[in-house]
């Protein structure tokens, strides 16, 4: 059978969860998150998207296609156009100055993270990279999905967090994830079963880095 996207998930299950199901994302959901945490996440995010920018770049000069390098370019231009600014907003409403963030150094999971995303996208093709880009792009999404599912989730004033949450379920968060499940699923239709394991230790790799992420948040290291 052709390997799809839940193949890759399936092939890291407890990483997954771990990630998903993180105690920052329930912490964040139920209101307990400490607010220093949140805006030390918030900081390191900022940081996380000028790379994750650098690795669409990446991704229109790796683009063996017209539809490819379209698609690249237009993950480039909302991080570059949209993202940082509403960020730039979203950590003003925090009492994170702009200027703060220019000046933030990168905590050592932020460059772990980061640098190990580009360095899969250096060393391999098109389908590494976004392989290695997935566990962020889908990840955030199926969290939002899954923290409305729960009970213990609070919505509205009473959650200070409620604005991510509300940014992740977003239609148009939503449109983006899917579209990029359906490019990989076109992609790892094609492979063989040598080079589907080569892709599941790049989904494995990232989705613990996304949880050292949500962990540098939580303990608010550097």
């Amino acid at each position: 059978m052709p390997y799809q996207f839940e193949d890759l998930k399936n092939s890291c299950h407890a990483e997954w969860h771990a990630y998903i199901q993180h105690s920052f994302v329930q912490q964040l959901a139920d209101a307990s998150l400490a607010p220093e945490a949140f805006q030390h996440y918030l900081k390191q995010d900022y940081l996380f998207l000028i790379q994750f920018a650098r690795a669409y770049g990446l991704a229109v000069y790796k683009s063996p296609t017209l539809s490819d390098l379209k698609q690249a370019k237009e993950g480039l231009k909302a991080i570059v156009d949209i993202e940082l600014d509403l960020h730039i907003r979203y950590c003003e409403e925090w009492g994170i100055s702009e200027q703060e963030l220019a000046n933030l150094p990168e905590a050592r999971a932020t460059l772990a993270y980061t640098r190990y995303v580009l360095d899969t996208g250096n060393r391999g093709d098109l389908l590494d990279l976004h392989v290695a880009l997935s566990p962020c792009m889908v990840g955030y999404g199926e969290i939002a999905t899954w923290l409305n599912s729960r009970a213990e989730t609070l919505r509205g004033g009473s959650n200070p967090y409620d604005a991510w949450i509300a940014m992740y379920e977003s239609a148009e968060f939503q449109d983006a994830m899917q579209s990029e499940i359906r490019w990989l699923n076109e992609r790892l239709a094609d492979v063989s079963s040598a080079r589907f394991d080569q892709l599941s230790r790049i989904f494995s790799d990232a989705t613990r880095l996304e949880i050292d992420f949500w962990q540098m948040g939580l303990t608010q290291s550097d």
